[in-house]
């Protein structure tokens, strides 16, 4: 029986999950792999010594000096930072062209070529003789990145029904948390291998989420949205039939072609967005990717096994620990204690000198804290971080607002990845106090600012804001510039 998704008026979108959705939706997702088991393997390698050796000499010379040295300090090091964070610059400049892309060629285009240009990344960085190689294999691996974080998410909002746009989305996130399992397990596994080359085979094997994506994006439908916009209708027409599971889609398809009618008539959609009456968009474009990444989050992923040998762990066991935080946030997808009492951990056991033995209950309860940060988050801001930009912006501006996210997302993935090892030895402890106070900031601004989405089609998603508290004195629900046809009475 066919199944409907609901307006906020009543109205009603005929139509049903059907497995073609979900079969294009996981195969879509799938461009979360990517971004997942880079931030996996980078912090894994970065701690394993025959990586250091070769790359990072000076970096290996400071970790292997006696237990009385700093240790919020010895993995400070420019040179081994810019090697984590060079993929997010290239990513934050790859998501401006990426948009332009998304939108004149399609969403399968531009993850089919995020892809591709990953996998170059990935045989570069497997086949790294020098630092020089493995920043540019690094770069490539950006530019993926920022074309499948533009692309992806758009894609399974538009492919998904109202109902069902949130589990379908927050596949994207669940298979970033897969990608970075993965890596910890690989990291751990190769690792032992005798001789020393095992980095390689980490860093190589990013070549096969990226073939996972390239080989699935060749035989991924466009959604009804992007061949509306690119003039295809009838195209467009029998896709959302396809996809609904039903024919009786004229409600539905009428909206899609008057937001399209409408983004036709924008120039500059930049520009647009710019607009007071796009100001809610825009504010939630630049402050929900930037508190994502204020959690803390991707400095714990990234750099887990830096940070347990931080704190006195071993070089496996550091990687066995990062593993276990992998599967707590695989299987967990907010908690801001959980970061504070992290940070008194730490401080009570190595003080700001940054000088001490770790016991092995006290190493236990460092691991358990970060468990449950990780947990929060792939409850919280994990995938709703992603999914709620994706589906709150109007098709004029969609493409462009999300490549605002992704911009937003990636500058501050990049300037904490960049200085995160440098603010934990001139602020030891209190870095993890400042993560947990941002993640008190944020929590009041979801909670007051940030209007409720569930069930409510995208083409339809600007009426929340005329509806809202503060945002309505910014829309004016009266004098919408995207009039929906199937909205007159």
């Amino acid at each position: 029986m066919a199944d409907s998704s609901f307006t906020e008026k009543g109205k009603q979108y005929p139509g049903k999950m059907t497995v073609f959705v979900f079969l294009a939706c996981l195969v879509a997702s799938s461009g979360g792999l990517i971004f997942g088991y880079d931030i996996g393997i980078s912090g894994g390698v970065t701690s394993m010594d025959p990586f250091l050796i070769k790359f990072f000499p000076s970096v290996y010379a400071k970790e292997q000096k006696v237990v009385d040295t700093n240790q919020y300090c010895k993995f400070d090091s420019t040179l081994l930072t810019l090697f984590t964070s060079s993929l997010y610059l290239a990513a934050l400049v790859a998501s401006l062209f990426a948009g332009y892309i998304t939108k004149k060629c399609g969403r399968r285009v531009s993850m089919l070529g995020g892809g591709f240009v990953f996998l170059i990344g990935a045989i570069l960085n497997g086949l790294a003789k020098n630092v020089a190689m493995l920043i540019i294999g690094r770069i490539f691996l950006g530019i993926g990145v920022g074309f499948s974080n533009q692309s992806v998410p758009l894609y399974l909002s538009e492919m998904a029904p109202a109902k069902m746009r949130g589990m379908l989305n927050i596949s994207f996130q669940l298979m970033i948390t897969i990608g970075i399992l993965a890596a910890n397990l690989i990291n751990y596994f190769t690792a032992k291998i005798a001789g020393g080359w095992g980095w390689r085979i980490g860093l190589g094997l990013a070549a096969v989420p990226a073939v996972i994506m390239v080989g699935g994006s060749i035989f991924l439908p466009d959604t009804p949205n992007s061949l509306v916009a690119r003039g295809k209708v009838e195209k467009a027409r029998a896709m959302l039939r396809r996809i609904r599971g039903t024919d009786d889609v004229a409600l539905e398809f009428d909206d899609l072609v008057a937001a399209s009618e409408a983004t036709e008539a924008i120039e500059n959609p930049w520009r647009t967005l710019m607009q007071r009456r796009y100001r809610p968009q825009l504010v939630m474009a630049f402050l929900i990717p930037t508190l994502q990444q204020l959690t803390g989050i991707n400095v714990v992923m990234f750099y887990a096994p830096v940070l347990f040998k931080t704190i006195g762990f071993g070089g496996t066991a550091s990687l066995m620990s990062a593993v276990i935080t992998g599967l707590v946030n695989m299987f967990a997808t907010f908690v801001s204690i959980a970061t504070f009492v992290l940070g008194t951990l730490i401080a009570t056991k190595f003080g700001t000198t940054g000088v001490a033995e770790i016991s092995r209950p006290y190493a236990i309860g460092v691991v358990f804290c970060i468990c449950v940060f990780v947990s929060a988050f792939a409850w919280s801001w994990g995938p709703l971080g992603w999914l709620v930009p994706s589906e709150i912006f109007p098709l004029e501006i969609r493409s462009a607002a999300q490549s605002a996210v992704v911009v937003f997302n990636m500058i501050f993935t990049f300037i904490i990845a960049q200085i995160f090892l440098m603010l934990l030895c001139h602020l030891k402890f209190g870095l993890f106090y400042f993560f947990g106070a941002w993640e008190v900031v944020m929590t009041l601004f979801v909670y007051f600012f940030l209007p409720e989405t569930k069930r409510i089609p995208i083409e339809e998603m600007d009426r929340i804001w005329g509806k809202h508290w503060y945002w309505k004195r910014f829309v004016d629900d009266n004098n919408r510039k995207v009039q929906l046809t199937s909205t007159a009475v």
